[in-house]
């Protein structure tokens, strides 16, 4: 059965007061240097004139602020600097954190959880891992709070330098998903989502301890799954804001106010606060808007953070969820508002003055050491099969792509873009070098093992496959492969269907591409790397999240499978938006 063959049946079938002391231990000042510090903060935004703002105002940004599959985005302020944070699910290392001086212009400066210790995958399939982050500041120490569905729950790491190393895991005996911290006057507080009710009560953010009752405060509007909670305090009113609906086409954020942080919730008589499942939004190309949270920038401004998904080819999407970003209208006293209700890819309003992100670097030839932060693994990895030769990525053989609760050997970064083209040269290694592991579990993909001895084995025939892959998940992903035999693959899975196609090209090194638009993703080959030659081609729906029930967002990745002892080494990967 040829892919056209395939295609035409798929088509067919389609932190407490009581507790300063060890809070003055995380900070690693006295009381006094806080003191100085907090009141510096505190002034040095409002130095400025609103004659001055207006000069160095920046206008109009383009959506989604952090493309890719980047859901569930947290942010918070401190002073001019702004960070935010994402879900990541089956992937490690976790909860990527951006930067920011602008709220529209990020900068990835690492990720949260970043040693096994900190984050357990094993057996984590695409719907599990991590959920929801919240990232919160208070007296100098960045907290951040998020749910591991496939560990132990709930739990909070802390840090005073949100690029550097961050704590262990407090965890917190409390069920449900989505949780969020507010520090209020010397306490500070949990909400959550448990049983579709949003729940409260207070804790100490460093133990984990629950310090009073939990009480249920708000089920939302009659939306579905109220999730994503986070508390604010304004004129004299709590605001909570949430999402129902669920993740999909009908998400929606919606909010309400109390008097007392306990309750009574009354819901804002216009909600929902956004949404683009209405008439106003149905042909916008932004779908699924919903998990939004707040912040005040320095200029007095408000924003809103939230995730939604650039549909293609019809309503199918593939890049996952996405961090966008709108301004917002928030009067003394009354509600939040978006301005027009909706959001749109190219936003014509003012911002503050912008500064220009450092981009993710699109080129590798891996004759360094590193990856940037935006490159992950499917679950925990293991290190030893992951080193440098000075010149090459050397890969050795694992699971295959299709495992679901091991890591296979695979290291990608997010598809950006709806159109782009991503290369890669690579070559089977006739000998193979069986790295000994000394990273422990102390490894993340910024970190990759170095191995202190080796030893060389001679593979013969044994099977072998590396390439490079389109993967939404264990279920649904193409992939364009070397095999050792002198063979170049091209192979589609999707759910219990799997096919593929050989084709006899010269022993040695090949540059591998793929190349995505509206409707397609291409597969190519090249000897040089300049002259290319076509050998597949896949509709992009059967791999989206309608058509294969993927959670997250393609990967485009790295990988090496077969018998143990077998390898591959990378000389180079690139990836540039069309």
């Amino acid at each position: 059965m040829n892919l056209t063959t395939l295609a035409l049946i798929f088509a067919g079938a389609a932190a407490a007061a009581g507790h300063s002391t060890a809070l003055d231990e995380v900070r690693g000042t006295t009381a006094a240097e806080e003191a100085r510090t907090r009141a510096a903060q505190a002034e040095a935004p409002r130095k400025i004139s609103e004659t001055t703002l207006d000069e160095v105002r920046g206008f109009g940004y383009t959506n989604p602020v952090i493309k890719g599959f980047h859901p569930d985005p947290s942010v918070c302020a401190v002073g001019e600097d702004y960070y935010l944070v994402n879900s990541s699910f089956q992937y490690f290392p976790g909860v990527p954190i951006f930067h920011s001086r602008d709220l529209v212009n990020w900068t990835q400066i690492g990720n949260v959880l970043t040693r096994r210790e900190q984050l357990e995958l094993d057996g984590a399939l695409a719907w599990g891992g991590i959920y929801a982050p919240t990232i919160r500041h208070h007296d100098g120490v960045f907290y951040m709070i998020t749910t591991n569905c496939s560990g132990r729950g709930n739990f909070i790491v802390h840090t005073q330098d949100p690029a550097l190393k961050w704590s262990d895991p407090v965890w917190i005996d409390q069920g449900g998903i989505d949780p969020s911290l507010f520090f209020h006057e010397g306490k500070c507080w949990y909400t959550g989502t448990c049983d579709n009710w949003i729940v409260l009560f207070e804790l100490n953010p460093l133990t984990g301890e629950k310090l009073g009752e939990v009480r249920k405060i708000w089920r939302g509007t009659g939306g579905r799954y109220p999730e994503g909670p986070h508390l604010y305090f304004k004129d004299g009113w709590f605001y909570l804001l949430i999402a129902e609906g669920g993740t999909e086409y009908a998400h929606s954020i919606t909010i309400a106010r109390s008097r007392s942080i306990e309750g009574p919730y009354e819901a804002d008589p216009a909600n929902p606060v956004l949404t683009h499942c209405n008439l106003q939004s149905q042909s916008s190309i932004i779908q699924g808007l919903g998990h939004g949270d707040l912040v005040q920038a320095h200029d007095g401004s408000w924003w809103m953070c939230c995730l939604g998904f650039r549909t293609q080819g019809g309503n199918y999407h593939l890049l996952g969820r996405e961090t966008f970003m709108t301004p917002v209208k928030w009067e003394e006293g009354s509600w939040p508002r978006v301005e027009g209700g909706a959001i749109h890819i190219e936003m014509n309003v003012p911002t503050l003055p912008q500064q220009e992100a450092e981009a993710s670097n699109p080129s590798l030839d891996f004759s360094s050491d590193t990856f940037g932060p935006e490159w992950v693994h499917i679950r925990n990895p293991f290190p030893g099969n992951y080193s440098f030769t000075g010149s090459a990525l050397r890969l050795t053989a694992g699971k295959s792509l299709d495992e679901r609760t091991v890591s296979p050997t695979f290291i990608g970064r997010r598809q950006e873009d709806i159109s782009f083209e991503a290369v890669t040269s690579v070559e089977i290694c006739e000998g193979t070098v069986a790295a000994v592991d000394v990273c422990g579990k102390a490894f993340t993909s910024a970190e990759v093992c170095r191995p202190m001895s080796t030893s060389v084995e001679i593979c013969g025939e044994a099977s072998a496959e590396a390439g490079l892959s389109v993967y939404m998940d264990a279920d649904a992903h193409y992939d364009i492969f070397l095999k050792r035999d002198g063979l170049l693959a091209f192979r589609v899975r999707l759910g219990e269907l799997s096919h593929t196609e050989e084709f006899k090209v010269d022993k040695g090194r090949l540059f591998l591409k793929v190349e995505g638009d509206e409707n397609l993703y291409t597969f190519s080959w090249s000897s040089d790397g300049k002259v290319y030659h076509r050998i597949g081609r896949m509709n992009a729906k059967y791999i989206s999240t309608e058509g294969s029930g993927g959670f997250t967002g393609i990967i485009l990745g790295l990988f090496s499978a077969g018998v143990p002892g077998s390898a591959a080494d990378f000389n180079s990967f690139s990836y540039r938006g069309l």
